[in-house]
């Protein structure tokens, strides 16, 4: 009888590793947002403080690091919705989320020439992220009506088209600023009377 062989064990990242990937991803974000999807790689790499190979070797192409950006941002906001619900009363990790979604809508809309040079254009990224933010809103929102400081009508689907909306009404300077205060209308709207 042959003896079995043992599937290897996959190492874990190294967390020098995961510091660089995080460093080249902040940087990313911030160079394709001045300079659009061509912003230069190599650039990048080096304000990272990393060599280009490094770069490539988490991201072997442009498309992946810009979509590697986008679902960064979406994780980022996904796990705000845990920290705030741990660590804030219901109403407040409610507005606390939608204060940061809408840095979020706002940002997307600065990169979204970057994210429309990705092969096969933005619709796949936003489509796959749907379901990480309306998760997290929905929580949110659930939590809010448990503990009874919101309205037990109140509809993560409404309070996201709401703040979507506001983006696609006006893109002018003070465009996220209105926002904010669509926020702020939104949850005094939403309270139990």
């Amino acid at each position: 009888m042959a003896p079995k062989r043992s599937q290897p064990v996959p190492r874990k990242t190294r967390t020098d590793a995961l510091r660089n990937r995080e460093r080249i991803l902040d940087v990313a974000k911030e160079a394709f947002t001045r300079f659009g999807a061509n912003a230069s790689l190599d650039e990048i790499a080096r304000q990272a403080g990393v060599g280009p190979g490094t770069l490539y070797r988490h991201f072997p192409t442009r498309d992946a690091l810009i979509e590697a950006v986008y679902r960064s941002e979406v994780e980022k906001l996904a796990a705000a919705e845990r920290k705030f619900g741990e660590t804030m009363p219901p109403i407040e990790a409610l507005r606390a989320w939608m204060l940061l979604f809408v840095d979020h809508i706002a940002a997307k809309h600065i990169i979204a020439p970057a994210l429309n040079s990705v092969a096969g254009g933005p619709t796949r990224l936003y489509e796959s992220s749907r379901g990480l933010i309306h998760g997290a809103l929905d929580a949110l929102v659930k939590r809010a009506i448990k503990s009874g400081e919101v309205r037990r009508d109140l509809n993560s689907t409404d309070l996201l088209r709401a703040l979507i909306g506001v983006f696609y009404v006006g893109t002018g300077p003070d465009s996220q600023q209105s926002a904010r205060r669509v926020v702020d209308i939104l949850i005094a709207g939403s309270r139990r009377v």
